[in-house]
Formats: structure tokens, sequence, C-alpha cells
């Protein structure tokens, strides 16, 4: 075997994923562990080299450090940006924690983030509950003659929303005149 074709061989995969990380990071924003996992898919499925799993996943991890290391890639931020944005589109925090997971991103980063919402906001799960019964026009919304009939239903899309039975609760209970004050101030 012939060294210096394998050293040309390696350097060509190591450019190849480079930009194809460098593409990615172009479209979208995401977390370490979404980036290995698009470049580890990328090398499986395009690219199909003759290296072996272990060898790859270390040019990646390297290629990673790097990003990190020039400040392009950083968890931290990623969480606290998604956070953000999940509880503008009425996460409860629990669910929130669960698609942060889901991302790959690191506890501490999501307890740093859930905490930095909770200083900032009042009542973030109540808020976040009353947007999901706007945007989904359950609960309050629904007609009167309809509300009972409905409760089960609307309490199940609250407990899937991560919402708890109290705070689900205190939401479907609240009257239509009251809960158009609330969402006012939101």
């Amino acid at each position: 075997m012939n060294p210096t074709s394998n050293k040309s061989d390696f350097e060509d995969l190591t450019t190849n994923l480079k930009d194809l990380a460098y593409s990615y990071l172009e479209k979208y924003n995401p977390s370490k562990q979404q980036l290995k996992v698009y470049l580890l898919k990328k090398y499986l499925t395009k690219i199909k080299g003759t290296k072996s799993k272990k060898e790859v996943t270390s040019i990646i991890d390297k290629i990673i450090l790097n990003l990190e290391k020039n400040k392009i890639l950083n968890d931290e931020m990623y969480s606290d940006s998604k956070a953000r944005m999940f509880l503008r589109r009425g996460y409860s925090l629990n669910k929130i924690n669960q698609s942060l997971r889901t991302k790959g991103i690191d506890s501490k980063f999501i307890k740093q983030s859930i905490d930095k919402i909770k200083d900032n906001e009042i009542e973030p799960d109540f808020v976040s509950a009353l947007k999901l019964c706007k945007r989904r026009r359950i609960g309050p919304l629904r007609p009167e003659d309809n509300r009972e009939l409905f409760y089960k239903k609307d309490m199940g899309i609250l407990a899937r929303g991560g919402f708890s039975f109290d705070l689900s609760k205190r939401v479907l209970e609240l009257e239509k005149t009251e809960f158009n004050k609330l969402i006012k101030i939101i």
C-alpha cells in the first residue's frame, strides 16, 4: 500500500467533510450533535469511502472541535436561542427541555437556558398554555355550548404540550373575557 496515496485520500476526505460542514452551517444553525449526524450520514451515503466508522468519526470530531474553537459552533447560544423560540411558540418548560435533549444539547446548557427563562418571565408555563389555547382555538375560545364536550380533548392537548394537570385546569376554566384580557397583555 502506498502511504502517500493514503495521505491524499485522508486529506480529500477531510476537505470534503469541512466543505459539507461549512455549507450546512450557511443554511442552518445546528447543534454539535446535529452537525455530527449530518456529516456522518453524508459520508455514508455520498462519499462512501473505505475508511472505518471510527476513523471518520474522529475526523468529524476534529472538524467540530475546530469550529467550536473558532466560535462558529456554540451549543450554549444554540440552547438559549432555541429555548426562547420554543417559548414564543407556546411550548411548556418540560417540552422545551425534551426538545433540546433530542437535539443533543448538554443538560447543563439546557438547565441554564430554562433558568434564564424562569428569571425573565413571570409564570412562563401559564403564558405558554394561553398561547397554545389561542393557536389551537381550544378552551376559553370554544363556544360556551361546546366547552364541556371538548374538555377532555382540550386537557389532552395541553397534557401533550407538557403542561401539568393543575395548570391545564386553571387555563381551561378561564372565562372568555378574562382570557382575551390576558392575551392582550401577552
